[in-house]
């Protein structure tokens, strides 16, 4: 893979992060640069790495992992994204605004792996190509970290229009991702 394709290919592998990101971002209270940027980070090492484990999982026994993983992804986003609905719903003033400043470790990781599931499968593609595995995967992260980041800032200026529909929407982002992973994969209903 050349430069380009490698580029097109890590920043197509963002995109879910991005979204999940503006949703992330929307229903904080003002994120800080600080704050998006550790986002950035969480998603991005997480988006690096699962690549790697593709590409070794490809290596070995990928038929065997690779008829699961979208429905892992889609039940790990569903259930966080019905999380992220039903605390939005919760009587609310019209004019809330959020008061979290910031999402646990755990709360971001599980966000990071639901919407990396995809760069597993990228992984095990790879993996039957004669690419270098650790500067694809680097470019992956850092794409994801850039874009996560840029996810965060977004979602700073749209959370306060929407007021407590924030965190609807981001819950509403994280389904439609594990759907749209379901989905697209060729044998969803296996």
């Amino acid at each position: 893979m050349n430069l380009s394709a490698t580029l097109f290919l890590a920043f197509g592998m963002s995109m879910d992060a991005f979204a999940a990101s503006i949703g992330k971002g929307a229903t904080l209270h003002r994120p800080c640069l600080r704050e998006a940027l550790r986002t950035g980070l969480i998603f991005g090492i997480i988006e690096a790495i699962t690549p790697l484990i593709g590409w070794g999982l490809g290596l070995f026994a990928s038929q065997y992992i690779m008829q699961w993983s979208h429905w892992v992804a889609f039940v790990l986003l569903f259930i966080l994204g019905t999380r992220m609905i039903v605390g939005g719903l919760k009587d609310k003033p019209d004019n809330y605004l959020a008061t979290t400043t910031r999402y646990s470790f755990w709360i971001l990781a599980a966000t990071a792996i639901g919407t990396s599931l995809d760069a597993l499968a990228i992984g095990v593609g790879l993996a039957l190509l004669e690419v270098n595995i650790i500067q694809t995967a680097l470019f992956i992260g850092m794409a994801t970290l850039l874009m996560s980041t840029l996810g965060i800032m977004v979602g700073r200026f749209i959370g306060p229009l929407l007021g407590k529909w924030a965190e609807v929407l981001g819950g509403v982002i994280m389904i439609a991702i594990g759907l749209n992973i379901l989905l697209d994969h060729p044998g969803y209903l296996h």
